[in-house]
């Protein structure tokens, strides 16, 4: 020790004995540890900084003068060979550092809540968790420079080593971290490994500096490595997400919005190549999965390639197959940054993320994986999970997804095992998510329902909710493997599936894929030599026509090709449906005679055929072509008839279509209403509807009758009620209908314009 680490330690063991402290009384007045204390009394540890001076102070509650002689001994006894003040180790910053604002927010946040070294506080630590490519390092180290004024003590980056074979020791790391803050090798050797973590913590206690432990491996690993009470900041990055630490603050970082990413290449590749060519310079971004990894990578390549134009560059992404290959600049290669999560994968792991790239969607559920392995539910998700905790797999609440460029990577690999075994597991998939489907679906079959005693599978499909919630999360997925089904040949699965799908489509109308969905359907039915069956999914097309794509023209030429098959079949319940899209499509077109005879027709063969169902599309097809002609009396009348018939016929009808064609009725009067300027009734009927829908969870049919309310409320003088109805429509998500929530957008605006 050196003479000024003397007089301090003397003159604070004499005015902590003349208050009659004990060192442990005065660690618990201060914050100062017990240890800490002890270490300055006897000049075992350099004088503390001014944050630690000022709390023994108000600890001791010092006068004045006592508080000021306490403070310049401080000063006096800091010992430039002891003292870390100004130490940096962390490398240049990048110069094109682009985006992450949140991010750097939420730094500047926890400083701001938990200053550095107030007394008592925790150490602060971060960890900032990510897949490989995503620039957890050039995060850290930004904003490790941006506060830098906080940690005067120093900044140090050290390299943790976690995806070598043999990382760095936590032993090892905190040798090396003491001596970057300068403590002497005699203090270090003093202390000896079995007291060296104290010394570790204390230093970091007493000291305001800023670690960046960079890449580590596990919790084991870095556990050691942080603080506990004071003034020092720990940010830990890591491809895994290091689940098990506790009392740290977690920054997950994935790929960059699409406007940053834009940003960021503009920066690598010049702002006058990138307004030449903004919609390609889009295109790369895109291609490059807007990986900050991949976005360098692709940036450089522009950048040394003067002659090439983005667009090259946006075509040469496009191909699949040479996109990994092409995202290499120099040494950087965004395959070396997979390849090293890749490679601490158990076996089983490293099988799962082969497989998910069979998965034909963007994302897919544990249930969906685990047919791809062969492991039952538990196994799977166990098997997920450590790839999400690896970085190579995102998780959204129970779906999994596989980033881009990491698919075509798993790709890459699964290229290599037996081709047998791959398509065996493509297989098994594909069969099973067609299995579910029809099994889903059936909850809104007549005459099907609950699955079968029989049936068993991972999904619980207990409940017709249950199902329609499986069915719309894993519809880009069972529509792969409708096409995958179609293609093989396999005629009779296809029909099988959208036959089972048929009245659930009414619940999920603008999910996009019905049309196709049907008419693959239709062209298996043709296969088949079936006519009956042709008739039925030609007829279904022509619905997905009508309602999910507003074609009437269209629509008739397919109903027309459907009544002539079931007339070839002799089915009068398909020729009945055939008349009633016709009829319909003759409605939209404002054909009403046309319109009206079909209906009977419809109407007349469902009664004579005992097809309820049928006929309840009738009754109510006939109150919307009243109402259509302006006959808004008549049509009250019509749709009262149908809830009158509906109670009438009871259990007869399926609850959910039952409860579909209440809701359709109970709006139409709520719009007849509306037309007659009837305000009060409208209301009324259209809250009662909702109410209904919301309980099926009918999104698009719930999206019309909002702005129905919207416009009936606004027709009452009720403004604030009327915008609370459209903002509802317009927050309904996906499965809304698109023209609904355009015009409550409107309709809002209008609000807003007019006050």
């Amino acid at each position: 020790m050196n003479g000024g680490q003397a007089i301090f330690g003397g003159l604070l063991r004499e005015l902590r004995v003349s208050k009659s402290l004990t060192i442990e009384g005065l660690s618990d007045a201060s914050g100062v540890s017990v240890r800490g204390i002890g270490d300055l009394e006897r000049g075992r540890r350099a004088a503390p900084q001014r944050r630690t001076v000022a709390a023994l102070a108000d600890g001791l509650a010092l006068t004045e003068a006592e508080r000021d002689r306490l403070l310049a001994a401080a000063r006096d006894g800091r010992s430039p060979a002891y003292n870390p003040a100004g130490t940096r180790s962390l490398p240049r910053d990048v110069g094109d550092f682009t985006g992450r604002e949140a991010e750097l927010g939420q730094f500047a946040a926890l400083i701001e809540a938990r200053p550095p070294g107030a007394p008592g506080a925790r150490g602060v630590v971060v960890i900032v968790s990510g897949a490989p490519g995503t620039g957890k390092t050039t995060l850290a180290l930004h904003a490790a420079r941006r506060l830098a004024p906080e940690f005067p003590d120093g900044q140090l980056l050290v390299d943790l080593r976690g995806t070598d074979d043999q990382p760095a020791s936590p032993e090892e790391l905190m040798l090396t971290v003491l001596k970057a803050l300068g403590v002497p090798d005699r203090e270090l050797a003093k202390a000896g490994p079995n007291e060296r973590p104290g010394l570790y913590r204390q230093v970091l206690a007493e000291r305001p500096c800023l670690l960046v432990l960079d890449n580590a491996r596990d919790e084991a690993q870095v556990r050691p490595l942080l603080p506990g009470t004071g003034a020092a900041m720990v940010v830990v990055t890591s491809r895994r997400m290091l689940a098990g630490l506790e009392d740290v603050h977690r920054l997950p970082l994935g790929e960059l919005p699409p406007g940053e990413a834009a940003g960021f290449l503009s920066r690598l590749v010049g702002a006058e190549r990138a307004r030449a060519e903004p919609e390609a310079l889009a295109d790369v971004a895109q291609r490059c999965g807007h990986l900050p990894l991949a976005l360098r990578v692709a940036g450089n390549w522009l950048a040394t390639r003067t002659g090439w134009s983005v667009q090259r560059l946006a075509d040469r992404l496009a191909m699949e197959e040479h996109r990994l290959e092409t995202l290499s600049a120099g040494d950087v290669r965004v395959t070396a940054a997979f390849d090293l999560s890749y490679r601490q994968l158990t076996p089983g792991a490293a099988r799962m993320f082969r497989r998910l790239a069979l998965i034909p969607g963007p994302d897919a559920g544990a249930a969906c994986a685990a047919q791809l392995t062969g492991q039952d539910l538990f196994d799977a998700e166990d098997t997920l999970e450590e790839l999400v905790e690896a970085g190579l797999l995102g998780t959204d609440r129970d779906r999994y997804r596989l980033h881009d460029l990491l698919r075509l990577y798993a790709r890459a690999r699964l290229a290599r095992d037996p081709a047998d075994e791959t398509g065996r597991a493509r297989a098994g998939l594909h069969r099973w998510l067609l299995e579910t489907a029809v099994v889903a679906g059936r909850w809104y079959e007549p005459d099907h329902g609950a699955p079968p005693a029989s049936w068993r599978g991972p999904v619980d499909l207990s409940t017709a909710g249950r199902a329609r919630e499986w069915l719309q999360a894993e519809g880009s997925n069972w529509l792969a493997a409708l096409r995958a089904a179609a293609a093989a040949g396999q005629h009779a699965t296809v029909v099988e599936v959208a036959e089972s799908l048929h009245w659930f489509s009414d619940q999920w109308i603008f999910w996009g894929h019905w049309t196709e969905v049907f008419d693959t359907a239709a062209r298996s039915a043709a296969a088949l030599g079936d006519p009956r069956v042709e008739a039925t999914q030609l007829n279904y097309h022509a619905w997905a026509l009508l309602l999910c794509e507003a074609r009437p023209r269209d629509s008739l030429a397919l109903s027309s090709r459907a009544l002539a098959a079931a007339e070839r079949a002799g089915d009068p319940i398909q020729q009945a449906w055939a008349h009633q899209y016709r009829s319909w499509a003759h409605r939209l077109l404002r054909e009403f005679e046309e319109a009206l005879a079909h209906n009977e027709d419809a109407a007349r063969l469902f009664e004579t055929a005992g097809e309820l169902h049928g006929l309840l599309q009738s009754l109510l097809n006939r109150a919307v072509l009243l109402y259509t002609e302006k006959r808004h009396e008549d049509a009250i009348v019509a749709y009262r008839s149908v809830l009158a018939w509906l109670d009438e016929a009871g259990e007869g009808i399926e609850a959910h279509i039952a409860d579909t064609a209440r809701f359709t009725s109970l709006g139409g009067i709520g719009t007849s209403c509306i037309r007659l300027q009837h305000w009060d009734d409208a209301v009324a009927h259209l809250q009662i509807s909702l109410a209904l829908g919301r309980t099926r969870s009918n999104t698009a049919m719930e999206s019309r009758h909002l702005t129905l309310l919207g416009e009936a409320l606004l027709g009452a003088g009720r403004t604030a009620e009327a915008r609370e109805a459209l903002l509802r429509c317009t927050a309904l998500g996906p499965g809304a209908d698109p023209l609904r929530v355009a015009e409550a957008h409107e309709r809002l605006a209008l609000l807003d314009a007019t006050g």
